[in-house]
Order: C-alpha cells, then structure tokens, then sequence
C-alpha cells in the first residue's frame, strides 16, 4: 500500500489515504499509524525469518502472511 516513491520497500507510506480518499493530515494519527506500521514491519519480518530459517517454504510463508492480513475482521463492521 505504498501510495508514494521509497527507497525501503518496508517504510510506511508517505500518505494514508482516508476514507474519502482524501491523505489524513492530522499529526498524531500520522504518527501511530508510523509506529504501528514499523511495529508490524518488525513482526511480520521476523515471523518470516524464523519460518524460512526453520525450514518452511519462502513462497509459502508469504502466502500464510498475505492470507493471515486479508482474513483481518474490519473494526467497522461486526464479526
């Protein structure tokens, strides 16, 4: 969801598009959107490495990782 160039492929994008589509402009949104970005970054990232060191298929544990975000439940809607 990179909506913007970056040298890092895993840097938080340079906007967070809103729900009208609109960047969200706000300072502290920015900033834990930034810090939950990076969190998620470093889990995701050593979720990954231990598997793939453990012997699991790379292709594989990224599609495990693809699929664990896209069956996220929206806080918007009921589960």
């Amino acid at each position: 969801m990179n909506t913007g160039p970056s040298a890092d492929p895993l840097a938080p994008p340079e906007r967070w598009p809103g729900a009208d589509g609109q960047p969200l402009s706000c300072r502290e949104k920015l900033k834990v959107l930034a810090e939950n970005h990076a969190e998620a970054a470093q889990v995701l990232r050593d979720a990954f490495e231990d598997a793939v060191l453990m012997g699991v298929d790379e292709a594989a544990m990224r599609r495990v990782l693809t699929d664990l975000v896209a069956a996220l439940p929206s806080p918007r809607r009921p589960a």
